[in-house]
């Protein structure tokens, strides 16, 4: 039978560029999208089902699945706070990791951040690295998480500083000791997530930023 794969953070720059991977999937042959508003895809393949993230335990058999990608997140800007950040960033995601566990996922994909740390000074990192540990205590048969650094790709908004990165790009590459920041595209976590949610495994297995490159 093919699996179920089930994508919260679909209409994102990583998020739409894995829907386009998993269709590509022969093994799996449903891909269930997550979304505040409606978001249409051609492929047949592709279920999208519009949920209020502030009452998502209402739409918990939208989990039934073998694998979930969470992709969600969003910036201190667009929030217009912390809390505001903190309640996409860490909490819809970790509600969404405990209805998929009760579902009956077993193979939980985070996209988490390079950096990501509980005691870190950056409130972005500490609530990043707080979703990891959170989730890394969730009973998932097997759990991988993604820590790309800042992401790069076509966004509906505009972000200095990923057109800031994507010119310092060179320097980074050359430079040793500023390799581990270098930028990534989205399409790249996208293909990376897709090509792990399809090999053998079990456990916990986290990829850094180095790890998470597309060989």
């Amino acid at each position: 039978m093919g699996k179920t794969a089930v994508v919260i953070g679909a209409t994102g720059l990583v998020g739409r560029a894995l829907v386009d991977q998993l269709v590509g999937i022969e093994a799996i042959t449903k891909v269930v999208t997550l979304t505040r508003r409606p978001a249409r895809h051609d492929a047949e393949k592709v279920e999208n089902q519009v949920v209020d993230f502030d009452r998502l335990e209402d739409y918990a058999d939208y989990f039934t699945a073998d694998m979930l990608f969470s992709c969600l997140g969003t910036t201190l800007k667009q929030a217009g706070s912390i809390q505001a950040q903190r309640k996409v960033d860490l909490d819809y995601q970790l509600n969404a990791a405990k209805l998929a566990l009760k579902q009956g996922v077993s193979h939980y994909l985070l996209v988490s951040s390079s950096g990501a740390n509980a005691n870190s000074r950056s409130a972005y990192l500490c609530m990043k690295g707080e979703l990891e540990d959170r989730i890394k205590a969730l009973p998932f048969p097997r759990t991988s998480l993604f820590q790309p650094s800042l992401l790069l790709g076509a966004r509906a908004d505009f972000r200095f500083g990923e057109v800031l990165a994507s010119l310092l790009s060179p320097v980074l590459l050359v430079l040793p000791w500023l390799r581990r920041y270098r930028p990534i595209k989205g399409t790249e976590v996208a293909i990376k997530m897709a090509q792990v949610s399809q090999s053998d495994g079990s456990g916990l297995a986290v990829f850094a930023l180095q790890d998470v490159f597309v060989e």
